[in-house]
């Protein structure tokens, strides 16, 4: 059963539970988690069983959604739910789904899991518009996630610069596709109203007609453009459609009147001009961006940490926050794909305790950090640095901090947590600091700063002055004491065995699972860092051995 219409809408969200990505019993669990998620939301759904143990839920709407609600509210359960297959939601031309009663291509048949009669119930009186908005505004975190996500994505390579190389007179291919599936680049344009004005715009320089739009609308050539317009009711849709088109017209007369005027004037015979039209909503990337946006986060995370407790757990909060930053700075980008084990290094944590503090961090009310998607096969859980809305103009005004944002740098799994943040605030202040102002800077407890800056004087990590005031010596090097220690032989330990776990598990999947092919081969010369990212032992050496001070 194909799931969007020719206008690019959908009457109801098809959810596909895989058990090839984690077996039956993960897919049971998603399920009975999801139908309590649901249940509070006030929703009614239909659900099915396939023979190889994979899980269909329907859930009937009352009025038709457009193919980017959709697809952002399906992407958004994916990052809560590990075996939800994406896929079905996010192809507007071809995603389709089996329905209850079908044959199962490997036998069987798809069998209702509830009475006929309820099903029919369901289907008969489909969810209505409140309770498809409050499931959206349960998502809410999670959609705004995957939404900043394809700003980081571009088009496949095939399709870039395709629109420069066309002739006028022709639309490009590019937005032939934009207006086909529905799916444009987030980089260029920021909304579903950019890309259909682009869309329309292209049409009308490549000489097309209004009807010509909209006979392409209605006879489902362009269910793409035509999910654009979904959010206005039927009776207003050409109408907004011609309001458009008719600034389309405005906007490429403009830009013709503009051109004929500046071929009159006087240009460098070495200027090449611009043959294309500038389609409304392009933007230009700046490679220094990212950063800029990390430092800004360390700066929300700067006044965000005193709500956490000097308590041990508190503490080892802001040190995986801190890892996740570090992390961000070394990747160029403000999405982290480093596993747990990952951060257990870099914060000298368990890898199941690092599991624990992501959930409590990613679970307040406005959290630094967000989870975009949940891992699937080798990849690691896929989270964005995020800047809480109460802390936006705050963090922006704050001057940013100089120097670099470290995790838990080896030695101090010997002297501690508290003695890894003193001397971290040590760092940033040149004439060095009081025991009460760095009790104030910290938030530490007046015994805990004194036992640990005892302790590092002991060892020459630090001196105070006559003036009572404590500062680093930066002849001693952290790297030497970590040795002298044995920090490093422990931490070379843990990378061996989490390696070979790597191992075990890479192993298993090739075993056990034969959906996802890229992602699950054993082989040592596999090129891993294509599809995950940095691979683990990489970002674990660098983040251990190559940053020490």
């Amino acid at each position: 059963m194909k799931i969007f219409g020719k206008d690019g809408t959908c009457a109801a969200i098809f959810l596909d539970f895989d058990s090839a990505v984690a077996g039956i019993d993960s897919v049971d669990a998603d399920v009975r988690a999801l139908q309590s998620w649901l249940h509070n939301c006030g929703a009614r759904w239909i659900e099915d069983r396939s023979p190889n143990g994979g899980r269909h839920i329907y859930i009937p709407l009352k009025k038709r959604v457009p193919f980017s609600e959709a697809r952002d509210f399906v992407e958004a359960l994916g990052t809560r739910y590990r075996t939800l297959d994406k896929t079905p939601h996010q192809n507007l031309m071809h995603g389709c789904m089996r329905t209850p009663g079908s044959p199962h291509k490997r036998g069987g048949y798809q069998e209702l899991a509830m009475s006929l009669n309820m099903a029919y119930d369901v289907a008969r009186r489909p969810n209505s518009e409140s309770v498809w908005e409050t499931m959206r505004s349960e998502l809410e975190h999670e959609i705004t996630g995957i939404r900043a996500l394809r700003l980081t994505q571009s088009l496949p390579s095939s399709d870039q610069g395709v629109e420069s190389s066309m002739p006028a007179t022709r639309m490009s291919r590019l937005m032939q596709q934009m207006a086909q599936t529905g799916l444009y680049d987030a980089n260029r344009y920021s909304s579903d109203s950019e890309a259909r004005q682009a869309i329309l715009t292209a049409a009308a320089a490549a000489g097309m007609k209004l009807v010509d739009v909209e006979r392409r609308i209605l006879q489902g050539t362009w269910p793409g453009l035509a999910s654009f317009y979904a959010r206005y009711s039927a009776r207003h849709r050409l109408p907004a459609l011609k309001r458009d088109w008719t600034n389309a017209v405005v906007y490429i007369q403009k830009k013709q009147a503009s051109k004929a005027a500046n071929n009159n004037a006087h240009k460098s015979p070495t200027s090449k001009p611009n043959t294309q039209p500038l389609l409304p909503g392009a933007v230009t990337s700046d490679p220094s961006s990212e950063h800029r946006y990390i430092r800004t986060w360390r700066s929300a995370l700067a006044l965000r940490e005193h709500i956490y407790s000097a308590s041990r757990n508190g503490l080892a909060r802001r040190m995986v926050l801190r890892a996740l930053g570090e992390a961000a700075h070394m990747t160029a980008s403000r999405f982290v794909e480093f596993g747990d084990r990952s951060l257990a290094v870099a914060t000298g944590l368990d890898h199941t305790t690092v599991g624990s503090h992501l959930r409590a961090l990613r679970a307040e009310a406005d959290p630094l950090v967000t989870l975009v998607e949940r891992g699937r096969g080798t990849k690691g859980d896929l989270y964005i640095l995020s800047i809480p809305q109460d802390l936006q103009a705050a963090a922006e005004d704050l001057s940013w901090r100089k120097g670099k944002l470290h995790a838990l740098r080896p030695v101090f799994r010997e002297l501690g947590l508290p003695a890894a943040f003193i001397y971290e605030a040590l760092e940033r202040i040149a004439g060095g600091l009081t025991t009460a102002e760095i009790v104030t800077l910290t938030g530490l407890s007046r015994t805990a700063v004194s036992e640990a800056v005892e302790l590092m004087a002991a060892w020459n990590m630090v001196s105070r002055d006559s003036g009572r005031s404590w500062s680093v010596v930066s002849t001693t090097s952290l790297r030497e004491l970590a040795e002298s220690f044995g920090v490093l032989e422990a931490v070379a330990a843990q990378l061996h065995r989490y390696q070979i776990e790597r191992t075990i598990w890479r192993e298993w999947l090739s075993k056990n699972v034969t959906t996802v092919s890229e992602l699950l081969s054993p082989i040592d010369d596999y090129p891993w860092e294509e599809y995950e990212g940095p691979p683990d032992e990489w970002a674990l050496t660098d983040m251990v051995f190559t940053r020490v001070a």
